[in-house]
């Protein structure tokens, strides 16, 4: 009765019209959160197959599950936790982001002999969240290049993540990113792969691409920029629910807690088992759009937790079609970005949030 369904065509898709934006040599590919709701492992072949050359994760047991699902590529993951034992993450050959000495410390602490660990400096370049503080640089880049020198460490990235404030506030930690770069160098640092842009760095900051960008939310179709809205990018999920009752109602009624909407006339009332323990928006209550059969209505009262109520005029539906939250535009259907308009939110929220009472679906 509920179903998100996934297309691994349109990830694909999406990524070679990404590479051709980017025109990088490498593209690293986000798979972080379950592929942003989508399935990791699913998103990672899809992205693979559209020509990406790198995945990314937040945590190491995401990259973890990339191996254990057989997949090879270079991965990248950029947090953990000081007491983390790093040894399955070394041992499989997952690239790990530093932040810090006591992070490069906690990572050759389970190195091997003739192996080197895999590391990606992370330069916190004026977004205030992981990553060098400028003050740190000189004694980090020290003491990494006396790793180098011992075979104990091999630096394949360098990177940064920029605000997307502006353009002009991504361009000066640009320059910011490009002082770390030089630095390291001075100390015999010299990356194999530099990489600041993500996806809105890659539609907005095209001088900011260097060897590689990562790019999240756009791969999934979610147009996080307005150049994105006209290059074809298409929604990789579409999440629906059957209506699972029908009924006809009197006016004046109250619809769900706090009774925060009220039919105005005689009207017919349909029941969709989603709801926040799902992953819908709670604060798109009487706002958020559905379409049933090719009808357009919108969430009607509070979003409970394991259902809610449309308000269907006098338009008629029956018990087991289909509604629809979100989907493909081009087909008719909401999109994500108008759920988090409708919650105040991020499309990104919208379908990473999606949670695991939902199956996912893989269209052949």
């Amino acid at each position: 009765m509920r179903e998100a369904l996934i297309r691994p065509g349109a990830i694909s898709a999406n990524v070679e019209i990404l590479r051709k934006i980017s025109g990088t040599p490498h593209m690293l590919i986000v798979v972080k959160a379950g592929g942003y709701g989508h399935g990791a492992v699913t998103a990672a072949r899809a992205a693979l197959a559209g020509g990406a050359d790198w995945l990314g994760t937040a945590d190491i047991h995401e990259a973890l599950e990339l191996r254990e699902a057989g997949i090879s590529a270079p991965v990248l993951a950029w947090l953990f936790g000081p007491g983390e034992d790093l040894t399955g993450a070394y041992e499989a050959g997952i690239d790990l982001g530093v932040s810090s000495i006591a992070q490069l410390e906690q990572l050759l602490s389970v190195v091997s002999a003739g192996k080197p660990a895999r590391i990606h400096v992370k330069i916190d370049s004026g977004l205030g969240r992981n990553g060098l503080d400028p003050r740190d640089w000189d004694a980090f880049f020290v003491r990494l290049a006396l790793a180098q020198q011992a075979n104990e460490a091999r630096t394949i990235g360098i990177f940064t993540h920029l605000s997307g404030t502006s353009i002009a506030a991504d361009a000066s930690q640009g320059q910011v990113y490009d002082q770390a770069v030089a630095l390291a160098a001075e100390h015999g640092v010299v990356p194999e792969i530099r990489h600041v842009a993500s996806s809105i760095g890659t539609s907005d900051s095209p001088a900011l691409a260097h060897d590689m960008v990562r790019v999240g939310a756009a791969a999934y179709g979610v147009p996080v920029t307005e150049r994105y809205e006209s290059v074809g990018l298409r929604p990789a999920m579409r999440l629906s629910a059957q209506v699972i009752l029908v009924k006809r109602v009197a006016a004046g009624l109250g619809i769900g807690y706090g009774h925060t909407y009220r039919t105005e006339n005689e009207t017919n009332l349909a029941l969709v088992p989603l709801g926040y323990a799902d992953g819908i928006a709670r604060h798109a209550s009487s706002a958020g759009p559905v379409v049933i059969e090719g009808n357009r209505f919108s969430v009607s009262g509070r979003i409970s937790m394991d259902q809610f109520s449309v308000d269907l005029g006098q338009a008629t539906a029956k018990e087991g079609q289909w509604c629809v939250l979100w989907g493909d535009p081009r087909d008719g259907e909401p999109s994500a970005t108008e759920w988090a308009q409708a919650a105040g939110t991020i499309a990104y929220e919208i379908v990473t949030r999606v949670g695991p009472r939902v199956p996912r679906v893989i269209a052949l």
